[in-house]
C-alpha cells in the first residue's frame, strides 16, 4: 500500500453492499480497496475528504448522439464529453448515427475514432451500425471493437442510416447471434406509424397522436419472437410505452435475453406539461401521460426496466421550429440525467443506491465493461461527487453543450455536482474543466 496515490473519503460512499462511510483507495488509476471511513491513510498518500457528499461510482451513459464528424455543429466530441464530465458522467458511448459517415463499416468507426481521441474527456465507446445492405460488416466492426449494433424499424430521421424491414431484421440478427454480439433497437413499426394522423403545427397532442403506443407495443413483441427463435441478445431502446411492460417481463421470464432502457425525459417530463410549439420536447418515441410514466418507474422498481440513459440527441437551435411535425426530434439532456433522475426518485422512494443501478451498474453490464459503473476494488476510479440535498434552477447557458436547447429549462432539481473523477483524477471541480485525458474502449473480448 506504500505505492497508494489518492484516498477518497465520505460519510455516504455508494458501493454494491450499499451506502456506507468509507475511505476507497486509489492506486495506479484503479480502485485498490474499499476501507473504513477511520481508518488511517496509507503513508505518502493523498486524502480528500468530501464529509457528507455522496460518493458515487462515475455514470456510464450508453445512449449518446455525438453527431461527430459531419455534423460537429449539432454538437461533437469536445462539447459532448465537457457537458458529460459536468453532469457526472465518465462513460459514454457513442451512436453510430448522425455522424458522416455513419459507424456501419470499420472504415467508418476508424475515422469516428480518429476525430474523438484527441477530444474526449471521458472515455467513449462507440456502436455499430446495421442498416440494409451491410450484414457483411457486422462481424469486422464486432472484431473492431464496437460494444453491439443499433438498427431501427422505422425511418431514423436521417437518410444515410435507413431502418431495416423484417427480413433484414432476421439476417442482421442471425449474424450478429453468430459471434454472440448485442442488438440495440428503436423499436416503433412503422405500418402503426404511417396508419396514424401525421404530426403537423404547434399541438404537442398532435405529435403524441402520431406515434401510438401500439407503435412501440407490436414492434416490441415481433422482437421478442425473432430473438426467441436466434437465441439472439437484444436490447429495446428508450422505452416509453408502459404497455410493453408485460411483454418484455414474460420474455424475461422464459429467458429471452432481452434488456430495456428508458430515459430521463419519460420518467421526469410528462405530456400533459408541454406547451404548444415547444419542440425542445419533441422526441421519438414521445413523452407520454403521467400515468403512463408512473408505470414505467414501477417497471424500473421491479427489474423489467434495467437501466437509465440519456438518448442525447442534441441539434442547432434552427431545426427546432415550433411546429412539431417539420422540427427534429431529440432532447438533450447529457448534463442533467443525474439530477433530474435524482429529483424524480427521491419524491417516489428510491435511493441514490436505485439510481447509482440504473445510471452507472447496469449500463456498464449492459456493455461488458466490468471496469466501470461501482466503487469496489478492480474497478477504474471513476467517481462522481455529488451534494444530493442541495437544488439548483437549470440555465442553458450554464450547460456545456454545444447548442443552449433543453427541456429541463427553468426546472429546480435536486443534486449538485461537486467534481467528477477519471481514473483518479479530477476532472471536473464544478467550475472548470481540464483538458482532455479520457480514453477510447473497446468491447471487452471474451474467452
Amino acid at each position: 500500500m506504500s505505492e497508494t496515490e489518492l484516498v477518497l473519503r465520505s460519510r455516504r460512499v455508494v458501493t454494491p453492499e450499499g451506502t456506507r462511510a468509507a475511505s476507497v483507495v486509489v492506486k495506479d488509476g484503479r480502485i485498490a480497496a474499499v476501507l473504513p471511513y477511520d481508518d488511517r491513510a496509507p503513508a505518502g498518500a493523498r486524502v480528500e475528504d468530501f464529509g457528507d457528499d455522496v460518493l458515487l461510482p462515475g455514470l456510464v451513459d450508453t445512449h449518446v448522439h455525438v453527431n461527430d464528424p459531419g455534423r460537429t455543429e449539432w454538437e461533437g466530441f469536445w462539447t459532448a464529453t465537457r457537458a458529460a464530465a459536468a453532469g457526472g458522467i465518465t462513460t459514454l458511448v457513442d451512436m453510430p448515427l448522425n455522424s458522416l459517415p455513419p459507424t456501419t463499416t470499420a472504415a467508418h468507426l476508424d475515422t469516428k475514432r480518429a476525430v474523438a481521441r484527441s477530444k474526449a474527456h471521458i472515455d467513449v465507446g462507440f456502436w455499430g451500425g446495421a442498416i440494409p445492405g451491410n450484414v457483411k460488416d457486422l462481424r469486422p466492426l464486432h472484431d473492431a471493437g464496437v460494444f453491439g449494433f443499433k438498427c431501427f424499424l422505422s425511418p431514423s430521421g436521417v437518410d444515410e442510416f435507413p431502418e431495416v424491414d423484417q427480413r433484414q431484421l432476421a439476417a442482421a440478427l442471425g449474424e450478429i447471434a453468430g459471434f454472440d454480439g448485442l442488438l440495440i433497437v428503436h423499436a416503433e413499426d412503422p405500418g402503426h406509424l404511417d396508419a396514424a394522423p401525421q404530426p403537423h403545427g404547434p399541438k404537442y397532442a398532435d405529435f403524441l397522436a402520431s406515434r401510438p403506443r401500439i407503435s412501440e407495443n407490436d414492434a416490441i413483441a415481433g422482437l421478442i419472437v425473432l430473438a426467441q427463435r436466434l437465441d439472439a441478445r437484444v436490447h429495446v431502446l428508450h422505452l416509453s410505452s408502459s404497455d410493453a411492460l408485460p411483454l418484455i417481463a414474460a420474455a424475461k421470464r422464459e429467458g429471452v435475453r432481452i434488456t430495456v432502457e428508458s430515459c430521463p425525459h419519460f420518467l421526469t417530463l410528462t405530456a400533459e406539461e408541454i406547451p404548444d410549439g415547444a419542440t425542445e420536447f419533441k422526441c421519438c418515441p414521445p413523452i407520454r401521460e403521467a400515468a403512463n410514466q408512473d408505470a414505467l418507474w414501477e417497471g424500473l422498481a421491479d427489474g423489467t426496466i434495467d437501466c437509465i440513459v440519456s438518448d442525447h440527441s442534441p441539434s442547432t437551435a434552427d431545426l427546432k421550429t415550433a411546429d412539431f411535425g417539420a422540427a427534429w426530434g431529440g432532447i438533450s439532456s447529457l448534463q442533467l440525467g443525474l439530477p433530474a433522475i435524482w429529483t424524480d426518485a427521491r419524491e417516489r422512494g428510491h435511493t441514490l443506491d436505485d439510481v447509482v443501478r440504473w445510471m452507472a451498474t447496469a449500463p456498464a453490464a449492459l456493455v461488458g465493461l466490468d471496469r466501470k459503473g461501482a466503487i469496489e476494488p478492480g474497478r477504474d476510479a471513476d467517481f462522481t461527487v455529488l451534494a444530493p440535498e442541495e437544488t439548483f434552477t437549470v440555465d442553458p447557458q450554464a450547460l456545456q453543450h454545444r447548442n443552449k436547447i433543453t427541456a429541463y429549462a427553468g426546472k429546480t432539481l435536486y443534486g449538485v455536482v461537486r467534481s467528477t473523477w477519471l481514473r483518479g483524477r479530477r476532472i471536473n471541480d464544478g467550475a472548470t474543466l481540464t483538458e482532455p485525458t479520457g480514453e477510447l474502449l473497446e468491447r471487452p473480448h471474451r474467452p
